[in-house]
């Protein structure tokens, strides 16, 4: 009896050590672009999700949409963030809205999530991971996850609304249109942006 015991106290550490590792090896096997990785800034119709503050300024930079109640964006300082997270969140619900106005798709939705990739390597990982292929498009919508995916080097405000428009699009229409007549619409509303 005494043999059994302390067989099973020595064994105690292993299986401890063992169900740990069992547990957390999601963790350890996680991509490196996996969510532990980002970080959110919530706006009226997205969430904007980037890994490194860099990526906001970077974003506001190649965002240039001089759409109505712009103005107002332009009072404040480049270099506070507080002030960069209130110009970006503005910016992208002006584009937001905007391509509602255009394809005549207004009523209330979930919000879109808004993946921004730091380069063109990792948005062609993520990819890849997602799809198990060969990345060749710049930017893209998925409805599954109801995400759009962007490079923040490889973007403008036009891009961004086209990949917007399909989130409008699919989450506006109780059947989603064919890939072709949701992908000439967003081009509608990437042609019609600032008009």
């Amino acid at each position: 009896m005494r043999t059994e015991n302390s067989c099973i106290w020595r064994l105690a550490p292993v299986l401890i050590v063992g169900l740990f590792f069992w547990t957390h090896v999601d963790v350890v096997l996680a991509d490196p672009y996996e969510d532990a990785a980002w970080q959110e800034l919530e706006t009226a119709h997205t969430v904007i999700r980037y890994q490194d503050p860099k990526d906001l300024t970077k974003l506001n930079a190649r965002i240039r949409f001089p759409g109505k109640n712009w103005g107002i964006i332009r009072l404040f300082k480049p270099g506070d963030i507080k002030d960069l997270r209130s110009m970006v969140v503005r910016k992208v619900d002006i584009i937001f809205e905007r391509a509602q106005q255009i394809l005549g798709m207004r009523k209330p939705m979930k919000k879109v999530s808004i993946r921004v990739y730091q380069n063109r390597a990792q948005l062609h990982q993520a990819y890849k991971t997602i799809y198990g292929g060969r990345c060749r498009i710049r930017a893209w919508y998925r409805y599954r996850n109801n995400s759009v995916y962007v490079n923040v080097r490889d973007l403008n405000e036009g891009m961004l609304a086209h990949e917007l428009a399909h989130a409008i699009i699919d989450n506006y229409l109780d059947v989603r249109p064919p890939r072709a007549t949701a992908e000439i619409l967003a081009r509608y509303v990437d042609s019609h942006l600032k008009r």
